[in-house]
């Protein structure tokens, strides 16, 4: 750490510029000789992603921020909160401590919270940024985790841990096996200091492909933020055995959607040609895979096994977009031309083209209040469903 950086003029200097362009404040000269001109911008530049991201941080003065890259893999403030009220206990140690937004909420969950960092400088960063933001039940430790497990020698209620893949592993598949640490490799080092286990994993990790590497997996948390999936948390229990529940959740601005069902277990979906309502499942369902439950929970009819969108005569509470449906349109020549040279924002499901490729086909502009679906129907028909937004 640069102490320079928290003193009051260059703390006032960032705070004065916190909405400045990056790459134009970096062509003036450094207003203070005595700190890294780089080290300030990086401060700048993670700090205005704080300001959504991580709020807490962002209005606690004399925070120490890492490159914005960090900033940016980090949990947000939102996820983090998510995940905390998941488990709670005496005591945690987190094995990928990062820049511990995770293990600040956790602190509210246990009474104690261990954070452990491979990196030496990231960790004093971390034990800073908490003393500031008057956190007394985290200690950072530095160094290699399982070395660190080893030394310490103790239980803990839980244990999360948050793997990295590996850089030669990129272009690969991801599975848990290319990731440091190896989690499926350790989990049996792991149960000599837990019973509890929770595994925060990308989103792109496949659930299939994460359940044949893990064992005794009591649930799957699939967390989306305003839609997009942010990550997979896997709740491992030593000795359970079962189907583990996949819960996804979306968190949003106005609430928060949710939707569970067991894994492995069976569902019968209905079909039927589109009715009065349209609705499309929200990104954690779609990386759920459980759209033949959709249907059996909510009573809807699906339009074609593998489109995975639902429609009903009676309007529902729904965790995704809901539309009502103006118009079914078949999908020839002659019913697109009358669609031609106006504005839809389009999705397509289970159909043969591109949006690119329709819009240029047919002359169709982005924007305006026409929702376009083009999709395979339950006849196995191409059709486009003109909506509305609800």
């Amino acid at each position: 750490m640069d102490h320079s950086i928290l003193t009051q003029v260059v703390q006032d200097f960032i705070n004065q510029n916190i909405s400045a362009n990056i790459t134009q404040l970096a062509l003036q000269k450094n207003p203070f000789p005595e700190t890294n001109w780089t080290l300030i911008l990086q401060q700048i530049a993670a700090k205005q992603k704080a300001i959504t991201k991580l709020p807490s941080w962002f209005k606690t003065p004399n925070i120490y921020y890492p490159s914005k890259v960090s900033v940016e893999q980090t949990s947000s403030e939102k996820t983090a909160r998510y995940k905390s009220d998941l488990i709670s206990g005496k005591n945690l140690i987190d094995l990928s401590g990062g820049f511990g937004v995770d293990d600040f909420y956790f602190a509210q969950r246990f009474l104690n919270v261990t954070h452990c960092e491979i990196d030496i400088d990231l960790s004093k960063i971390v034990q800073h940024n908490f003393e500031q933001m008057g956190v007394s039940n985290i200690e950072c430790v530095s160094g290699d985790s399982e070395v660190t497990l080893t030394n310490l020698n103790k239980s803990f209620d839980w244990l999360y841990i948050d793997p990295s893949r590996r850089n030669e592993a990129k272009g690969k598949v991801f599975m848990l096996k290319d990731c440091l640490p190896n989690v499926p490799e350790k989990l049996d080092f792991y149960y000599r200091f837990t019973s509890n286990l929770m595994i925060k994993t990308a989103p792109i990790l496949d659930i299939t492909a994460g359940l044949s590497e893990l064992q005794n997996v009591k649930a799957i948390h699939i967390v989306a933020l305003e839609n997009e999936v942010k990550e997979l948390l896997w709740i491992i229990e030593k000795n359970w055995i079962g189907n583990p529940k996949i819960r996804t959740i979306n968190l949003t601005k106005e609430k928060t959607e949710t939707f569970s069902f067991e894994w492995n277990s069976v569902a019968v979906a209905e079909y039927s040609e589109p009715k009065t309502y349209l609705y499309e499942p929200n990104a954690a369902i779609m990386k759920s895979g459980g759209f033949d439950w959709i249907s059996a929970q909510f009573k809807l009819k699906k339009l074609h096994p593998h489109s995975h969108l639902y429609t009903s005569d009676t309007l529902i509470e729904f965790p995704g977009r809901v539309f009502a449906i103006d118009q079914t349109v078949p999908y020839n020549k002659t019913e697109m031309k009358l669609l031609g040279n106006q504005k839809a924002n389009i999705t397509i499901r289970n159909f043969p083209d591109t949006v690119e490729n329709i819009r240029k086909k047919w002359k169709i502009n982005d924007g305006g209040n026409c929702y376009s679906f083009f999709t395979t129907d339950v006849n196995n028909h191409k059709i486009v469903l003109l909506c509305s937004k609800l």
